[in-house]
């Protein structure tokens, strides 16, 4: 039976037929190597028949999923073991269809019995099932051998090298003997950092080749595992005159018999290394569409060709070194410190290149309606947009989960020497507020500070056919990813510049009279003057703005050279890398166990401030209580826009001083030789969360103690009786406009001023100068639990 076909095992499980018999031995080794957790526990059935396995699994004390493509082997299944419980049967095939029907990281035991042979993409599926099972569970081949088997069979068996792939990646691989059939236990994690590993030394004097990039319509990219044990794109060397392009289409059809018209395969990068000493010159060629059946030839240095989901290349095993660098051109980021190569991208860009599986349509369902439901997307055409671009393209390092979480988790792409982020997809949510705070019509031209695709693609989609979007980075491996991403998976509509984004956009590509839009997607300490200068006459400019250390996304509106603020979101970014970044001043305190952080402002006033912490520790109780999950975000903005001489007291050690935890922060305020800091203390405990209450407290040391900490907790009583709501969404906020640098004082509305390098800030709070506030925020998340 070497079907591949689902009419066919229709046809075979509904004429009666079956598969050999669950024998003894296969029973004894389930039992034995696999048993039920204690309590019982959960098994997944792959290509289940007519149910036999499942029925035998559940007796062990397993809660069985038992999967096949075939509905005529389940009509019988259910049929037959009709008195078996805790099976379910499911409509499924296991390479092709969405499947969400199966649990999560939720298996203790997955069984491939009889069925692994027919599997087109076994190395994927593997992958795919390894990854549902919980710590400690153990996935089971169940196989005849080539050996065992006779000839005309063959194609239901796996001979040795074949059987020696199935364990590639696996922490341990127990091989068994099952009467005959190979029985193989696998544990452990399923899979194995990728390494970028080179052949023999080649004896030419240089070396010429081409490389085809192919994708299926899930968007998973071809690639043999060959002979020699690692993982290869098909390809090979130019023959004469040959183009590369040809080359590329003409060694697909010999390697996997694949067809490709040259017209569609595009030559995207030209990659120049060495081989063993040897120069190499590698063509990155990316065919858009292809026809025909995957097959092996006879012929070949290959055991097999499957489609791999890009998520999956972080943990492929050895890689060649070539294809690694050609996968990397495409889709950047997918391969993990990969050796260096010249990349001679060129100048003509190929055209889109579609497909997604099912499960991220449905995933991007969910996501949007989160979203949604969230209320942070309530125009359509926002709500489109989430609906219709593919996030995951935009981050093909991670699984469709990750990159569709509907909730606080932004896919980090990107990190410093140190492990700082410095570039990620950001929230979905954060993502749909700062478009809406666009206020964008058809047609918009947009500009963007900090790049990744994803975004700019959002906001491409809400423009319109007739909008633009300019985005800007200055990091180049972030431009070159942007670029491959929105060349593959874009609209067309999105222009990327590798330039410093506080510089604002090259010239030639601000549109007259200036940008509709403008959002920065990176904490900015300041506002460079290009955005505003950039920017239409009533145009919106997002940004995530901090402001004592204390970061809001605001939607400005330009009005001149004043920008108006009209919408709070409290949120958080990576940190800027342009001119415009600012290390923070600190000034470290009882021999590192604390640092005051000057986030505004220079880090003066700060002397005898050891000896005043060795003093007598002052203590003002505010009166101002809150329960669980109140909103204080608003507070510490107001005392950081309010008071003079603020920072921010960080605890790095329990000190035994402060009463501040490790590793977090308080708002504080300095005297001569004296400082007051903000904390809060549980007044009322309980079991549940509701009986539970805190009060803020001030604390302060040195001479000057007692008179801060009265200010401090002045400060707070004026929070709560003017700022602070009931309802955490309602919290007021300040009337804030933000002038040139060079604006006279007189000329500056009357408020409470925070300086910075090119702007300067005016707060009109709520109980300060009688303005009444501006709209409340949509986005407070900081509480307390």
């Amino acid at each position: 039976m070497t079907y591949s076909a689902r009419e066919e095992w229709e046809r075979h499980f509904s004429d009666g037929r079956g598969f050999r018999k669950v024998g003894e031995r296969e029973r004894e080794l389930l039992a034995e190597h696999t048993p039920a957790p204690d309590g019982g526990g959960r098994a997944l059935d792959v290509g289940c028949g007519t149910g036999e396995l499942a029925a035998y699994l559940a007796f062990l004390g397993y809660a069985v999923d038992a999967v096949d493509f075939a509905g005529s082997a389940l009509v019988r299944a259910r049929t037959e073991h009709a008195d078996v419980e805790d099976v379910r049967w499911l409509l499924l095939d296991i390479e092709r269809d969405d499947l969400a029907p199966l649990h999560g990281k939720e298996y203790d035991l997955v069984v491939m019995r009889l069925m692994y042979p027919f599997l087109a993409n076994r190395g994927r599926v593997l992958h795919a099932l390894g990854e549902r099972l919980r710590d400690g569970g153990a996935l089971v081949v169940i196989t005849p051998g080539a050996e065992t088997t006779p000839e005309e069979r063959r194609g239901i068996a796996l001979d040795e090298d074949e059987i020696a792939l199935v364990g590639a990646g696996w922490e341990a691989v127990e091989r068994l003997d099952a009467d005959g059939l190979a029985f193989l236990v696998l544990r452990g994690p399923c899979h194995t950092g990728s390494r970028a590993v080179e052949m023999r030394p080649a004896t030419s004097h240089a070396l010429t080749g081409a490389l085809a990039v192919v994708t299926d319509d899930a968007g998973r990219v071809l690639l043999g595992r060959s002979h020699r044990g690692m993982l290869e794109l098909p390809g090979g060397r130019t023959r004469g005159p040959e183009g590369f392009a040809v080359a590329a289409v003409r060694e697909l059809a010999e390697e996997t018999t694949l067809v490709a018209d040259p017209a569609d395969a595009h030559v995207v990068t030209m990659l120049v290394d060495d081989s063993h000493g040897i120069p190499r010159l590698t063509a990155v060629v990316r065919i858009t569409a292809w026809s025909g059946t995957l097959t092996k030839p006879k012929e070949g240095h290959f055991d097999r060709w499957e489609f791999v989901d890009l998520h999956a290349l972080s943990c492929a095993g050895d890689v060649f070194v070539p294809a690694a660098q050609a996968l990397d051109a495409v889709w950047p980021g997918v391969i993990p410190d990969l050796p260096p190569v010249i990349s001679y991208p060129l100048a003509v860009d190929p055209p889109a290149v579609p497909g997604e599986p099912a499960e991220a349509v449905r995933m991007r369902q969910a996501m949007a309606q989160t979203v949604i439901d969230g209320g942070w997307a309530p125009s359509e055409s926002v709500r489109d947009a989430l609906r219709s671009v593919p996030r995951h393209r935009f981050a093909p390092e991670v699984n469709l989960t990750t990159a569709y979480d509907g909730g606080d988790r932004a896919v980090i792409t990107r990190r410093d020497e140190t492990g700082t982020t410095i570039s990620s997809v950001s929230a979905a949510w954060l993502q749909a507020d700062m478009i809406e705070s666009l206020r964008l019509r058809p047609g918009a031209m947009v500009f963007e500070a900090g790049s990744g695709g994803y975004n700019a693609e959002l906001i491409a989609h809400v423009a319109g056919p007739g909008g633009r979007v300019v985005t800007v980075d200055i990091d180049p491996w972030v431009v070159r990813r942007t670029r491959a991403f929105t060349t593959e998976a874009g609209s067309g509509r999105v222009t990327v510049v590798e330039s410093d984004a506080s510089l604002g956009a090259p010239a030639h590509l601000v549109p007259r009279g200036g940008f509709d839009g403008s959002v920065i997607t990176y904490n900015c300490w300041d506002i460079a003057p290009a955005w505003r200068e950039q920017l239409a006459e009533g145009g919106r400019l997002v940004l995530p703005l901090e402001m004592g250390g204390y970061t809001r996304a605001i939607e400005f509106e330009r009005r001149g050279e004043v920008l108006h603020a009209r919408h709070f979101t409290y949120c958080g970014f990576v940190r800027d890398q342009g001119q415009q970044a600012r290390a923070v001043p600190v000034v470290p305190l009882l021999d590192g166990g604390l640092t005051l952080r000057f986030d505004d402002g220079a880090a003066t006033g700060t002397e005898d401030l050891e000896e005043a912490l060795h003093g007598p520790r002052h203590e003002v109780a505010t009166g101002v209580t809150m329960g669980p999950k109140t909103y204080f975000g608003s507070l510490q903005l107001y005392a950081a826009t309010t008071l003079p001489t603020f920072c921010r007291l960080q605890a790095h050690q329990d000190t035994g001083v402060t009463a501040i935890t490790k590793d977090r922060d308080a708002p504080a305020i300095l005297g001569t030789a004296s400082l007051a800091y903000l904390t809060h203390a549980q007044t009322r405990h309980g079991e549940r969360p509701e009986d539970k209450e805190w009060e803020w407290v001030v604390h302060a040391f040195g001479e000057q103690g007692p008179q801060l900490a009265e200010q401090f907790a002045a400060t707070v009583r004026a929070w709560d009786r003017h700022i602070r709501a009931d309802d955490n969404s309602e919290h007021a906020d300040p009337v804030l406009t933000v002038h040139p640098a060079a604006t006279p004082d007189h000329l500056l509305p009357a408020g409470d001023v925070l300086d910075k390098e090119h702007s300067r800030l005016v707060f009109r709070w709520p109980g300060r100068d009688g303005h009444l506030s501006a709209p409340a925020p949509r986005g407070d998340t900081e509480c307390v639990s």
